[in-house]
């Protein structure tokens, strides 16, 4: 892996031979061939390394912790099942992710239900599958799912989402702990306060505790410190004034991982010690009990296990300006460059070291001038039909993906051990067109 230091972004499987990337045992070139592309490899071994450092550097500091995986980030039903295997939780944030789940028995107790207009619909389905925990973002929610509730005789647990006015740093389109945020109860203006009286005066509804989210990705670990140290005093006052005892507490997710070889993350166990330490510190001297502590990787879970592939085409030369090679996806599968102005690092994987290297800009194939994945990125002389690797696609990419131009959305196979498993087919016209009435 010391050949490029581009390598150290991909999985923790890859590796080169015989100048071809390898994942999981597989070459990418083989894997391409097979399978067609645009294609996603996701690598098993680095997915269940990110799980089982979560689980043990957060709960070597604090015991009473749970980790839930965030499946906006992305979620089909084998990766679920990956997840519920190495004793995951799931934030889920719509019926489809909570149906997901349900299709591979991912145990309810461990799925908590977000999201800032869930419908009576979604809620009425959390309900009747026994949700672990419903996080309320909003009065209109905490009336509709207390109504609900009680029509079912049914008595649910909730935590409540606050906006801790906390800036951690992020993209304006990806910060959502702040003031000016759809999300959540505010703080200073009595929202929060307000909220947790209707919660503990209802009858159905079981206030177990108190949540957050700042924004992503953070590559600080002071805004969790600061968003703890809020909560924590807001839970002291409503343990005064109100008689709260709170038994959750979440400081959300949002964790860095690493795009760029220049812009490392923090490891796991920094913002593990950071929060921790925040916790404790705080409870002891607000005189709380300590409570569990919830987390919520996304990215941080599946974004290195994930590698895009793509095949290149068409190329356009600007002298003096720039050169633009084409590839067989784009925005249509990763929005992130076009919609976040992310940057992402690539390989080629079918020459890893070749000679003659050009800085060039791998640009989308859909009618938008803003498709392009990478621009002025150094890279060997390409050819039409040369194999493009883009490391630490697992998160958002996919989750986020569209049928824009009708484009086919891409197959994606699961990599371990030499082996590789397909766990989405690629679209077919059929499947595009299968919903249209005519």
């Amino acid at each position: 892996m010391s050949e490029l230091p581009q390598l150290s972004l991909f999985p923790t499987t890859a590796q080169v031979k015989d100048n071809h990337l390898f994942i999981g045992g597989c070459d990418t070139t083989e894997l391409a061939a097979q399978h067609g592309t645009p294609l996603y490899i996701f690598d098993e071994v680095t997915l269940r390394q990110q799980c089982a450092s979560f689980r043990q550097e957060f709960g070597q500091r604090h015991p009473d912790c749970l980790v839930i995986y965030a499946s906006k980030a992305f979620l089909n039903r084998a990766l679920a099942s990956i997840l519920h295997e190495e004793g995951l939780g799931l934030d889920v944030v719509s019926a489809g992710e909570m149906a997901i789940a349900r299709s591979v028995n991912f145990p309810p107790s461990r799925v908590y239900f977000h999201g800032n207009n869930k419908t009576a619909q979604e809620l009425q389905m959390a309900l009747e599958w026994g949700i672990g925990r419903v996080v309320v973002d909003n009065f209109y929610e905490l009336t509709l799912l207390q109504k609900l509730a009680e029509e079912r005789r049914q008595r649910q647990d909730i935590l409540l989402r606050l906006c801790p006015g906390v800036d951690p740093h992020t993209h304006r389109f990806t910060t959502t702990g702040v003031a000016d945020s759809k999300f959540g109860f505010s703080l200073p203006d009595g929202q929060a306060e307000k909220a947790v009286a209707q919660a503990l005066a209802s009858s159905q509804l079981n206030l177990v505790g108190l949540h957050c989210h700042l924004g992503s990705p953070i590559f600080e670990t002071e805004p969790y410190e600061q968003a703890i140290a809020l909560l924590l005093e807001f839970a002291a006052g409503m343990k005064q004034r109100h008689g709260f005892t709170m038994k959750e507490l979440s400081p959300g997710g949002g964790f860095a991982i690493q795009y760029l070889v220049e812009r490392p993350a923090p490891p796991i166990a920094d913002y593990a010690q950071a929060m921790v330490n925040a916790l404790h510190q705080g409870c002891q001297r607000l005189g709380l009990e300590l409570p569990r502590l919830v987390i919520e990787p996304g990215r941080s879970i599946m974004g290195r296990a994930g590698v895009a592939l793509y095949r290149t085409g068409a190329s356009k030369e600007i002298p003096g300006l720039r050169k633009y090679v084409s590839l067989d996806g784009g925005m249509a599968d990763n929005i992130r460059p076009a919609l976040y102005e992310a940057k992402y690092e690539a390989v080629l994987a079918n020459r890893v070291s070749g000679e003659n290297r050009e800085v060039v800009s791998l640009a989308g194939k859909y009618c938008e001038s803003g498709d392009v994945l990478i621009k002025d990125i150094e890279l060997p002389r390409l050819s039409p039909g040369d194999l493009i690797a883009v490391p630490a696609s697992g998160a958002y990419c996919l989750a986020m993906a569209s049928n824009y131009n009708c484009a086919l959305k891409p197959a994606i196979v699961l990599v371990r051990e030499g082996k590789a498993r397909l766990i989405r087919r690629r679209e077919s016209f059929e499947d595009l067109m299968k919903n249209d009435v005519v």
